[in-house]
């Protein structure tokens, strides 16, 4: 994994020079940024010390197994974002020989001790002016073997048709999510995709409110779509193709902190931009996943373990489970565990699903089941750890010592103030207000809990600590959680009939009050676009506010189409005019002026459709004067681009049953409509 290394220091944001041609020349080699801090607690007391990227897994940093990966997919430029614990990152990296060796693959670190969240980070890079076309956005705790080569195919083709596709997330099939899988750390993830296009259209993350399972959709969102999947089978991989706009929406958008909850769901929820997000789904064959919690540690050691991350197509990483100058006593009995390097285990020691990383010293006659045990820990003769344990760096257990299941053991007393504001942000070691006190002011001798001359400050258990533990969730807490949710599915659907009801009776006065609601919205854009007109708007700002009332009318696209094109023919029937002929060309002209904010709004044939239907609603009640000139203006719509072909015909097919009093229009056309069809027919 030869590499060349740069560091780059904080410098002041400049000036941007990107080109969005610039990639189909091919003068801009693939980049990716990675971030090198999880910005979350999960890991703590460990993460207080080391950063998570630098855990070993299975002996070999997590921060090299995406970077493997980085070169093997192509990628030619890394940028390494370094945030808690950065000096100890950079570190690593210059000194690694395999990524300071000469190479076409360049690592590049970038210092900002003062990003406390991702969307910190990547307005960081922003400011850097370091990326210069679409992206590899992953995260340092990832592991995959993924080809990446498809999802940028897809992601270059979606771009060179709508510039508004910024972003594709990569996604899985997961097992059939039950009450113990949701138990097991894994969350609960919806998500609803365009099957068609594979646009992501709604995205819930719950693995932080497991007793909220309800997931709500928006009615809009099915405007103008065949069919929608919904998907509770899929996992995010949290590896993203994104294009500089993403970046730019990241500086636009302080409040970004998270860029699932913050980013996707802010991108999601506003459409007045009309940015969209895309997904892409490997298949079972392809290995993707994301070290988040302890228990997704114990998994993902275990895949690597089976080789289930690295077929032959991929680079190995070189992993041992039994770390170099590790010394092993007689009579010990070591299952399903990782041993770091320069341990030395004692006789009669038996070590089940544990991990014990490097320079650990365990003494004769201990039991350890299920534990995490860090660089420097002893632990004397006879101790017991017992599941769920977290032993941090250099702790000390006296002999005969009994650590309780899920007790976080550290040098480092536990933070008496957190960021409680978001509980998605990483308290940052390095660089919080909240109080660490060093390890002189922890009461370090402390018999009844870590036994004699042991070292170390007991932390506070969780209740929920559990659930993310590496030990087996206990049965009884399985058979209580899972109790807890079955009653809360009954209490829902014994709610449900009386929650149909109230919506069926929402339902009759929102008819009611429907064609209400119409008529203020047409006001509305009326309005608008008249300021447009005499204030010489640009196309750009009414788009903005067309959509800004869009979204508080709750409209869709065609709405939008339809209160235009009144707007544009009610500007045209309000110019003097004295003949038909007078009114047709005053007509022609105000489209001609406004067809592209028209156009706009008309992405499909049925919206095209949609309008011709609108025109005749105005010909019979608002604006009568155009009844007699309805198929000359049908014909300069027609003329310029407005509405295709396409939409005419099949306006007349549709009308083909219709009673005659509404086909009065249709008739008005037949010569211009036989006119479409023979030079169809000559082409």
């Amino acid at each position: 994994m030869g590499a060349k290394k740069k560091t780059m220091g904080a410098k002041k944001k400049g000036t941007s020079s990107r080109s969005e041609d610039s990639e189909e020349l091919g003068q801009v080699p693939l980049q990716a940024v990675l971030l090198a801090d999880s910005f979350t607690n999960k890991f703590d007391p460990i993460t207080l010390e080391r950063p998570k990227v630098l855990f070993p897994l299975v002996n070999v940093p997590m921060i090299c197994y995406t970077l493997a990966w980085l070169k093997f997919a192509g990628v030619k430029e890394v940028f390494v974002l370094c945030c808690s614990h950065s000096k100890q990152v950079i570190s690593y990296l210059e000194n690694h020989p395999e990524v300071s060796q000469p190479s076409s693959f360049t690592v590049t670190t970038i210092e900002s001790r003062s990003c406390a969240s991702a969307g910190d980070a990547l307005r960081f890079i922003y400011e850097r002016d370091v990326i210069h076309g679409d992206f590899v956005l992953i995260s340092g705790d990832t592991v995959t073997d993924m080809s990446l080569a498809q999802v940028l195919q897809d992601h270059k083709e979606r771009r060179k048709k709508d510039k508004n596709a910024v972003m594709t997330i990569v996604v899985k099939p997961s097992q059939i999510m039950t009450h113990q899988s949701r138990l097991l750390g894994n969350g609960e993830l919806f998500m609803a995709i365009d099957p068609s296009t594979k646009q992501l259209l709604c995205y819930e993350d719950k693995a932080d409110h497991a007793k909220e399972s309800i997931f709500c959709l928006d009615k809009t969102m099915l405007a103008g779509k065949s069919a929608i999947s919904l998907h509770y089978d899929r996992e995010d991989c949290y590896i993203d193709v994104c294009s500089p706009e993403v970046l730019s929406l990241l500086a636009d958008n302080f409040d970004y902190q998270d860029l699932r909850h913050d980013l996707l769901g802010g991108l999601l929820e506003d459409d007045v931009m009309g940015y969209k997000i895309f997904t892409h789904e490997i298949d079972s064959s392809s290995y993707a996943a994301k070290v988040d919690n302890f228990r997704s540690y114990d998994t993902i050691s275990k895949d690597i373990i089976q080789r289930g991350t690295y077929p032959s197509s991929t680079p190995a990483v070189q992993v041992k489970e039994i770390g170099r100058g590790t010394k092993i006593g007689d009579s010990t009995e070591i299952l399903s565990s990782v041993i770091g390097r320069g341990c030395s285990i004692g006789s009669n020691v038996s070590i089940e699903g544990c991990y014990i990383w490097d320079n650990v010293t365990i003494e004769d006659e201990c039991k350890l089941k299920h534990v995490v045990v860090c660089d420097g820990v002893v632990i004397k003769s006879g101790a017991v750890l017992e599941p769920g344990v977290v032993l941090s760096f250099q702790v000390v257990l006296g002999e005969q010592c009994t650590v309780p299941s899920y007790l976080k053991v550290s040098l480092l007393q536990q933070p008496t103030e957190q960021d409680s504001d978001d509980d998605e942000l990483e308290y940052v070691a390095d660089n919080s207000n909240a109080e660490i006190s060093p390890p002189i002011d922890c009461d370090v001798n402390k018999p009844n809990e870590l036994g004699t001359n042991g070292a170390g400050c007991v932390w506070s258990v969780c209740d929920e600590d559990w659930r993310n533990s590496i030990a087996p969730i206990p049965a009884e807490k399985l058979a209580e959680a899972i109790r807890a949710a079955e009653e809360e599915d009954q209490e829902y659907f014994a709610q449900d009939g009386s929650s149909l009801a109230e919506l069926e009776h929402e339902s009759s006065d929102s008819e009611d009050n429907c064609n209400e609601d119409d008529s203020d919205f047409e006001n509305e854009v009326e309005a608008t676009f008249l300021t447009a007109v005499h204030e010489n708007k640009t196309l750009d700002h009414v788009v903005l506010e067309v959509n800004a009332l869009r979204l508080s009318f709750n409209k869709q696209t065609a709405d939008c189409a339809g209160a235009i094109f009144y707007s544009v023919m009610k500007l045209a029937s309000e110019a003097p005019h004295e003949s038909a002929s007078e009114l047709v060309r005053a007509a022609a002209k105000v489209i001609s002026e406004w067809k592209h904010l028209l156009k706009y709004y008309l992405s499909d044939i049925d919206e095209e459709i949609e309008v011709i239907i609108k025109f005749e609603e105005m010909c019979l009640e608002s604006t009568k004067e155009f009844a007699s000139v309805f198929d000359k203006i049908l014909d300069q719509l027609y003329d310029q681009e407005v509405i295709q072909e396409e939409a005419i015909l099949r306006w007349v097919e549709e009308k083909t049953n219709a009673d005659e009093s509404d086909k009065v229009f249709v008739r008005q056309t037949e010569n211009f409509v036989r006119w479409l069809r023979e030079a169809e027919e000559e082409e």
